[in-house]
């Protein structure tokens, strides 16, 4: 339940304590997603191709699926800067406890067992290919939910063209559709408590929208939640339970949230004012370029790209990234909404 409006948004005021940021995990590839359990174990994403494990007691694994035989060794740089082969990005959980993997660099919706065991779910929509796909969903009704950033080759052309090929897909009974479309950069979505509305995360838009999610399961017309221009990349989000959206904004590795009021608060800025405003230059010339992009990344979590709520409360706050190797985690003035497996 969110709390009453008349009462006063915990967060105004109210900064991430830097000296309180402590980490989990070690030697981690391209944690981009993260997932929390309530008995304090913690997954992420990992560029070598399946999961890590954190447990509460301290222990990490990793799981990958098996190798083909004869399969040659992918090198890191592969995977994570060209996007080849396997390369999972968003998570969610099945509800038997496994995982759906949107798969960045096979562009593919994928399912993995807690032991590696991997099948390929779909590569194809409407007899054409995925795409690169982003962030996977799943909601009370069991339907997989799933964003597809681009279709466009190489998709970092996206990123200066705004080409606005991105999706949304759904997964249920009756197979694989197109939900909604014309999106720029689609990445994460959420939905309200109620599942009234799908939110929607368009990084290259820098901005949030929404749809209505009706009866039968069909989205409605798209809106602006929020400013129509965020002071960034947006790319990972979450609510709290007040209501206040959580959302990271990728390169220039800042944390902010939406109010219930459409108010900005920055909770978190590892930008460098330099960086970030050439970064801006560049995106409102259409000229941002990898040597831009890498000079952004701050100390916390390089390239902060998501976060979720996790610990017995729900108020300790773990951060994903794409260029770190740990995943930050601090102490939250307020809960998080409870994502489908918590429940």
């Amino acid at each position: 339940m969110l709390l009453q409006r008349d009462t006063i948004n915990p967060l105004k005021g109210w900064q991430v304590d830097r000296a309180s940021i402590r980490t989990l995990g070690h030697d981690l590839q391209r944690p981009e997603c993260i997932l929390a359990e309530p008995d304090g174990t913690i997954w992420t994403a990992d560029a070598r191709g399946g999961v890590v494990r954190l447990g509460p007691d301290g222990s990490q694994q990793l799981v990958v699926p098996p190798r083909p035989a004869g399969a040659a060794e992918q090198s890191f740089a592969d995977r994570y800067v060209q996007a080849q082969g396997s390369l999972p990005n968003g998570l969610c959980f099945t509800a038997k406890g496994d995982f759906i993997i949107a798969n960045w660099g096979s562009d593919s919706i994928e399912t993995m067992t807690r032991d590696g065991q991997l099948r390929t779910l779909y590569t194809e929509i409407d007899g054409q290919p995925l795409g690169k796909t982003n962030f996977p969903l799943r909601d009370s009704k069991g339907r997989i939910w799933f964003t597809v950033t681009t279709r466009e080759h190489p998709w970092s052309d996206q990123i200066n063209s705004r080409t606005t090929d991105g999706y949304i897909g759904v997964i249920d009974e009756h197979g694989i559709r197109i939900a909604a479309e014309g999106f720029c950069g689609t990445n994460e979505i959420r939905f309200d408590p109620r599942e009234e509305w799908l939110y929607v995360v368009e990084s290259t838009a820098w901005k949030i929208s929404r749809l209505c999610l009706r009866p039968d399961g069909s989205l409605g017309d798209r809106e602006t939640y929020g400013p129509e221009r965020l002071p960034g990349f947006p790319d990972g989000f979450a609510f709290d339970t007040f209501g206040n959206l959580w959302i990271t904004l990728i390169f220039t590795d800042q944390l902010i949230a939406l109010t219930p009021d459409g108010e900005v608060l920055t909770l978190l800025d590892d930008s460098n004012p330099a960086t970030r405003q050439r970064l801006t230059a560049a995106y409102d010339a259409r000229a941002v370029t990898p040597e831009i992009l890498a000079a952004t990344q701050g100390p916390t979590a390089p390239w902060l790209a998501s976060l979720t709520f996790g610990g017995p409360d729900l108020r300790t706050v773990y951060l994903g990234s794409l260029r770190g190797t740990t995943v930050p985690f601090f102490r939250s003035p307020v809960a998080g909404q409870p994502m489908i497996h918590w429940r």
